[in-house]
C-alpha cells in the first residue's frame, strides 16, 4: 500500500483553525478513495505561504520525506504548500529527488508545468493582495483612522457599523497612559537622559509599552524611523503613515525594515489624538538638534562608518556574546563600559538590583577555567555523553511499552464496558452489572488520567551523538589555542553550553559565574551513575506516577 503524508496550512487570508482540520478531511477522504495509507500529517498554523524557511511543518516533512517515511505528499493545494514561486521549484525539486511525488486536490500531480504556472499565478497573487491592501490602509489613515499597530497611550475603540460589521482604526487616549507620555516629553526637554527618566519611571512603579519594564531605547528610539516616546509624532496629533516598508530577506524569511523616502509618507491630522502641545513637541526637537550638534554627524552615514560597519560584521564577536544571564532578574548581563559587563535592566532600567559588574577578560578567564575542569578530555565526554543516550533511550523504550501496555487495556476495558451496554439494552440485566461496570468506569479513568499525563513521545538519541559532542570539544580546544579563532570559539561555546549565571557574592565586587547546558546535565548524569547515586537525570520530563489498579 502506497505510504502518503498530508499537509495543510492557514495563514492571515484563512484565519480559522477549522481551516486546518477541513484541510485534513478533504485529503483523507481521498487517500482513502485511492487506497493510500497516511503515515503522517504535517501543518503550519497563521504561518504565511510567502516563505517556507520559518515553517517547521514544511521544515519536518522534508526531513522525513529524504528518510523515505512516505512517497506522496497530499494536500488541498499547491498554493497551501507555498505561495513563493522559488520556494514551490525548490521544495519540487527536493521531494523529487527524494522519490515523492506531490499531489492537491485541485491540480491533480504536480509536475513541471504546475511549478512553473501556478508558482507564477501565485506569486502575483501575492504582490495583488499586498497592492490592494496597502491600498486599503491608505484610504483608512487619510480619513484619520489607525493604519494599523497599537503604540503606547492609545486603545482601540470597538463599534460596529449599521450591519453589524466592525469598525475599524478608531483609537482613543489613554489618561494615565498619557500623564507618563507628558512626563517623558517634559523631563526630556528639560535636560535629563533617557536612561534617567527609564530608571525614574521604573521605579515609580509606572510599566511601559507592552506593560514592561521602561529603557532608554524605549524612549529615545530612532529619529528617522519615527520610533521611541519622542518621536511618535502621533502624539502631537499628527499621523505619520508609511514612513518605512517591510521586506522579507530570502535568504532567513524574516522580515526586514526599509525606511521609505519622505515624500511618500501619508501625513494627517489628528487632534483628537493629540496628547502633548506643539511647544513641548519642539522644545524635545530643539533639545535632539542640541545634542546632535555636541556629538556631531551620524558617523555610520558616512563612507568610512559603513566601511567600519562591514569591518566589525566579519570580526570575530566576543567570546561569551549572547550567553549572559543575570542571576537575580534573569535579564540579560550586557557590555556597560569598554570590556565591562553588567546586568542590563540594573543600569538601563533600574529594574534590578543586582549592580556587580565584571571585565570581560576575567570573566573568560574563569569561564574557561570551568570547562577544562569539566571537560577534561574529549574521549571522558564522549564516554559520558553516550552513557546519557544509553540511559535516555532505555527510559524511552519503558514509557513507550508502559504507553503500549495502557492503551491495550483501555482498549478491553472498552469493550467490557460495551459488553454490559449491549446486555442491558437486550434486557439482561443483573444487579452485579453495575458493581462491575463501576470498577470498570474507575479502570477507565485511571487509565485515561496515566496515558493524559505521559509526555509527547522524546525522539531517541541518536547513537552517534557521542562522536558529535567529542568532535564539539576537539573543535573548541583548536579555537581556544588559535589568537584568531574567537568566532569558531564562540560558536563552538554555544553549541556546549546553554547559558552562564552571574550571580552577585557576599563579598564586595564578587561575583559567582555557573555554567548550565545540556552537556553539563550529562556530565552530571555521568557522574552520579558512576558513584553509584541515583541521578537527577537533567532535562528528562517528569512524569508522575498512576495508580495501575487493572494490573
Amino acid at each position: 500500500m502506497t505510504r502518503a503524508a498530508l499537509y495543510a496550512r492557514y495563514s492571515s487570508d484563512a484565519q480559522s483553525k477549522a481551516s486546518i482540520e477541513d484541510q485534513f478531511r478533504l485529503c483523507r477522504e481521498q487517500a482513502k478513495r485511492e487506497r493510500w495509507r497516511i503515515t503522517g500529517a504535517y501543518e503550519d498554523a497563521a504561518i504565511s505561504g510567502a516563505s517556507t524557511i520559518l515553517r517547521p511543518g514544511i521544515q519536518q516533512l522534508m526531513r522525513d520525506a529524504q528518510r523515505g517515511e512516505f512517497k506522496i505528499v497530499l494536500a488541498e493545494a499547491l498554493d497551501r504548500i507555498s505561495r513563493d514561486q522559488a520556494d514551490v521549484a525548490t521544495l519540487y525539486k527536493h521531494l523529487k529527488f527524494a522519490g515523492v511525488t506531490i499531489v492537491t486536490l485541485a491540480e491533480g500531480e504536480i509536475s513541471e508545468l504546475h511549478v512553473g504556472l501556478k508558482g507564477t499565478m501565485n506569486a502575483l497573487f501575492l504582490k495583488d493582495l499586498a497592492m490592494k491592501t496597502h491600498r486599503g490602509l491608505r484610504g483608512r489613515v487619510e480619513k484619520g483612522k489607525a493604519g494599523g499597530g497599537l503604540c503606547f497611550g492609545y486603545k482601540v475603540i470597538k463599534q460596529f457599523d449599521g450591519n453589524g460589521e466592525p469598525i475599524r482604526g478608531d483609537r482613543e487616549i489613554i489618561p494615565e497612559e498619557a500623564n507618563t507620555i507628558r512626563r517623558i516629553f517634559r523631563e526630556f526637554a528639560s535636560g535629563k537622559s533617557p536612561k534617567a527618566i527609564a530608571v525614574d519611571l521604573n521605579r515609580d512603579g509606572l510599566l511601559g509599552p507592552l506593560g514592561r519594564a521602561w529603557g532608554d531605547t524605549s524612549i529615545r528610539g530612532h529619529v528617522s524611523r519615527g520610533t521611541g516616546i519622542i518621536n511618535n509624532e502621533l502624539y502631537a496629533g499628527v499621523l505619520v503613515w508609511n514612513r518605512q516598508r517591510f521586506i522579507k530577506d530570502p535568504s532567513t524569511g524574516k522580515r526586514v525594515s526599509r525606511i521609505n523616502p519622505e515624500s511618500q509618507w501619508i501625513r494627517t491630522e489628528v487632534p483628537h489624538l493629540k496628547i502633548i502641545e506643539y511647544e513641548l513637541w519642539n522644545a524635545v526637537r530643539a533639545r535632539q538638534a542640541q545634542i546632535s550638534a555636541l556629538v556631531g554627524p551620524n558617523p555610520a552615514n558616512t563612507l568610512e562608518g559603513r566601511m567600519k560597519r562591514v569591518h566589525l560584521a566579519n570580526r570575530p564577536v566576543r567570546l561569551l556574546s549572547g550567553l549572559l544571564t543575570c542571576g537575580c532578574c534573569g535579564g540579560k548581563y550586557g557590555i556597560v563600559t569598554p570590556n565591562r559587563y553588567a546586568c542590563l535592566n540594573h543600569h538601563r532600567r533600574g529594574a534590578c538590583d543586582n549592580g556587580r559588574s565584571i571585565t570581560g577578560d576575567k570573566l573568560e578567564l574563569r569561564v574557561l577555567a570551568g570547562l577544562k575542569e569539566k571537560l577534561v578530555s574529549s574521549a571522558a565526554v564522549a564516554e559520558a555523553v553516550k552513557a546519557y543516550a544509553e540511559e535516555m533511550n532505555r527510559l524511552n523504550r519503558d514509557r513507550r511499552a508502559q504507553a503500549e501496555t495502557d492503551r491495550k487495556a483501555l482498549a478491553k476495558i472498552e469493550k467490557s464496558i460495551a459488553g454490559i451496554i449491549a446486555a442491558i439494552e437486550d434486557g439482561l440485566y443483573q444487579p452485579s452489572m453495575k458493581t462491575r461496570m463501576d470498577d470498570l468506569e474507575r479502570q477507565r479513568a485511571d487509565i485515561t488520567a496515566c496515558l493524559a499525563q505521559t509526555p509527547a513521545d522524546i525522539p531517541d538519541v541518536h547513537p552517534n551523538i557521542a562522536n558529535l559532542y567529542r568532535l564539539r570539544v576537539e573543535r573548541l580546544t583548536e579555537a581556544l589555542t588559535d589568537p584568531e579563532g574567537g568566532r569558531q570559539a564562540a560558536e563552538a561555546l554555544r553549541s556546549l553550553i546553554g547559558e552562564i549565571v552571574l550571580t552577585p557574592g557576599d563579598r564586595r565586587g564578587e561575583v559567582h559565574a555557573m555554567l548550565r547546558g545540556e552537556l553539563f546535565g550529562i556530565l552530571e548524569f555521568a557522574r552520579d551513575e558512576e558513584a553509584g547515586r541515583n541521578s537527577k537525570r537533567p532535562f528528562m520530563p517528569a512524569v508522575e506516577a498512576c495508580p495501575r489498579n487493572h494490573r
